[in-house]
Formats: C-alpha cells, sequence, structure tokens
C-alpha cells in the first residue's frame, strides 16, 4: 500500500527549483506533440507556421525558465515573456503560451520588491507587443487585446490575493506563537511565584522567632533545623520547577514514573497537602487541618490548583496573621474539589514580609481555566477566607 503521508514528506524535502520542474517539462512535451498544435494560445490572429528547429527554442524559452519561477520570480516572468512575444509575433501558438500567467501568477506571488514597476513595465511590454502584431496585420482589434490584458491582470491580482493570504496567515501565527510564549512565562512566573513566596515567608518568620530563643536552646535548635529544612524544601521545587524548562525533561518523567501526563509532574512538584501544613505549624502559625472524601488516585491539574489555593492561603497568613487560627478544610467530591482556608482577623503586632498581591490574582485565574469559581475576602467577623470550587472530572 502507497504510504502516501511519506511520499508528500519527501515531496516537500525536495528544492523547490526540483518540485517546479514536473510543470515545465510538461508544457514543453506537450507543445512538441502534433495534436496540441491547434491548441495552443494565440493572440492577434496571425497565420500559424510550420514548426522548425526555431519552434523548439521558442518552447524552451517559454516553459523552462517555470523551474526558477519561485526562487527568481521576475526572471523568470522576462523570459516567459519574451518567448511568449517571439510565438506570437512569429506564429508558432504554442501550448507552451500558457506559461505567461502562471509566470504572472508565481511573480505576484513571490515578487518581494519592485511590484509596482513589474506591472508598469509588463503593460509598456504588451502594448509594444500588440502594437507589433497589429502592423503584421493582426484582425485582434482593440477589445480582443484589452480583453487578453484584463485576463493577464487576472492571474496578477490572484497571485497578490494569495501573497496577502500568506502575510496574513503568518501574521496571525506569529501572534499565536507570541500569545503562547507570553502564557508559558505567565505560568513560570506563577508557580516560582507560589513557590518562592511561601518557602521564603516560612523562613523569614522561623528566622525572625528565633531571634528571641536565645535563652532556650533546644527551641532554638528546633527552629533553625525547622529553617534548614524549609530551605532544602525550597531547593528541591525550585528545581522540579526549572526542570520543565530543560527539553529532555519529559524523557526523564517518562523514564522515572511511566508514560508522560500520567501525574509524574504533580507528585514531584506539589507534594502532599499535609506536609505543607506542618511546614506552616513549625513557622509559627496554629493550623486545622480536615481532609474529607478521598483524593483521586492521578493528580492532574486539579490537584495541583488544590495545592496552591491552600499553599498561597497559608502563606498570606504567615504574612499578615502571624499567630493567628488557620482552618483549611479540603473535601474531595467525585466531580470536585472544594477547598476553603479561613484565618481569625486578630491584629498581630509582629511585622511581617511584604507581598506584591499577585498569588489571589494568580489562584484566580488558574482556577478559572479549569472552569472553576474563587473567591477570598474578609468577612464581617474580621476573618479572612479563600474558597475555591475546582471541578476534577479527571486527570490533566
Amino acid at each position: 500500500m502507497i504510504d502516501r503521508e511519506r511520499i508528500l514528506g519527501v515531496w516537500r524535502r525536495l528544492p523547490v527549483m526540483a518540485r517546479d520542474l514536473p510543470l515545465a517539462l510538461v508544457l514543453a512535451v506537450a507543445s512538441v506533440v502534433p495534436a496540441l498544435h491547434s491548441n495552443g494560445t494565440q493572440l492577434g490572429d496571425l497565420p500559424d507556421r510550420p514548426f522548425d528547429a526555431m519552434a523548439v527554442a521558442v518552447i524552451a524559452l517559454e516553459s523552462l525558465p517555470l523551474i526558477v519561477r519561485r526562487r527568481w520570480p521576475a526572471v523568470c516572468l522576462a523570459l516567459v515573456s519574451l518567448g511568449f512575444a517571439v510565438d506570437q509575433l512569429v506564429g508558432f501558438h504554442t501550448v507552451a503560451g500558457t506559461a505567461l500567467p502562471i509566470a504572472l501568477l508565481s511573480t505576484s506571488v513571490h515578487l518581494h520588491r519592485h511590484r509596482r514597476g513589474t506591472v508598469l513595465l509588463g503593460t509598456v511590454a504588451y502594448v509594444l507587443l500588440a502594437v507589433a502584431l497589429d502592423r503584421r496585420g493582426s484582425g485582434e482589434g482593440v477589445a480582443g487585446f484589452t480583453s487578453f490584458y484584463l485576463a493577464l491582470a487576472i492571474a496578477w491580482w490572484i497571485g497578490a490575493w494569495v501573497r496577502l493570504s500568506r502575510a496574513a496567515e503568518a501574521e496571525n501565527r506569529r501572534h499565536l506563537a507570541e500569545a503562547t510564549r507570553t502564557a508559558e512565562r505567565t505560568r513560570i512566573a506563577r508557580e516560582l511565584h507560589d513557590v518562592v513566596t511561601h518557602h521564603v515567608t516560612a523562613m523569614v518568620v522561623q528566622a525572625e522567632a528565633a531571634r528571641y530563643l536565645t535563652a532556650a536552646p533546644e527551641r532554638l535548635d528546633q527552629t533553625l533545623a525547622s529553617v534548614s529544612d524549609t530551605g532544602r524544601r525550597a531547593i528541591t521545587d525550585l528545581r522540579h520547577l526549572l526542570d520543565l524548562l530543560n527539553p529532555d525533561h519529559g524523557a526523564e518523567a517518562t523514564t522515572a514514573s511511566g508514560p508522560p501526563g500520567a501525574g509524574a509532574l504533580p507528585q514531584a512538584v506539589i507534594g502532599e497537602l499535609y506536609d505543607l501544613v506542618e511546614q506552616t505549624r513549625r513557622a509559627g502559625q496554629p493550623v486545622e487541618f480536615v481532609e474529607e472524601g478521598s483524593p483521586q488516585q492521578t493528580a492532574g491539574s486539579a490537584e495541583v490548583a488544590t495545592y496552591r489555593v491552600v499553599q498561597e492561603a497559608l502563606t498570606n497568613a504567615l504574612k499578615y496573621a502571624r499567630g493567628s487560627r488557620t482552618a483549611v478544610r479540603v473535601h474531595h467530591a467525585p466531580q470536585e474539589i472544594i477547598v476553603e482556608v479561613s484565618t481569625d482577623g486578630r491584629e498581630t503586632v509582629t511585622a511581617s514580609p511584604g507581598g506584591s498581591g499577585r498569588g489571589l490574582a494568580g489562584l484566580r485565574e488558574r482556577v478559572g481555566v479549569l472552569g472553576g469559581e474563587f473567591s477570598a475576602g474578609r468577612l464581617d467577623d474580621g476573618a479572612f477566607v479563600v474558597r475555591a470550587r475546582i471541578p476534577a472530572g479527571g486527570a490533566s
């Protein structure tokens, strides 16, 4: 069975002149077939002249330049036009005359400079050809010459339309590629924000607490150990995130964790919610954690979003309500995951690191992309609550 895709692939890899050769040869061969002598292009109504050696040269001049119609379009058009003029003036009227509209169309598509000059020069050359034919006794008349010129103009216009369409398509592809790059940069920036902000905030809070524990060596040692552990977690998470930028990351993930997309990425990046809560507790934040239902076996976008919502909410609790009671509730339903993180609104007197406000906006966008709902705000009693409903129909 013929593999069409393979044949097309081989054809596309050929040099452009090799791909244009068959059309030139077909016109040349058709022009020397006796049965087609009366089917050639005839402009001017001059009497036919029998084929001879000069006819072969004219046919070659008309058809063979089509080999370079895409590489050197202006040269192709000039040679084909010259051959066509000789063909009509002498009276061969060969099938190779069809090469003229083909050359016009190709030139209109592929010529990038001096397009107006080419049109003007071609028009002048056509007028001179019409005058020469008329002086040789042509009965075509003004209407006939004008109709043929309009037919050639249509060929040029079609080529211009193809050129503009290709340019618009290329511009659309460029805009799409730029939008894709921008979206990817935004995604990476969001991931970096989520990873770095949480770990660094915990380390800053723990380091500040260590300053007041010099009189309690055991607690000081425990706090410093927590700082070290948090730093190592930050380095590990950053390494996993930066691995995503490595083109060979997909192959490495396949070897380590099965087929691509089978949950290796989320598991490697997000870790466990319980570990996240424990890390926040070691930083001095009282956290109550309740997880209801059974998580899906295969981690996907919903699980990643869940982890990021909890991570950002706990980070904000450490920043702006350090020491206040925080409750984390995660409910796993068959089709969705519901997350709620609430922090008491008691004012804190300890300074905390500042924030940019990008985290909650990033979470709203992340959850929105999955078709979920996200809200964050302060209640009447002063508590700050982050809620998210994340569809979890399957891994992604």
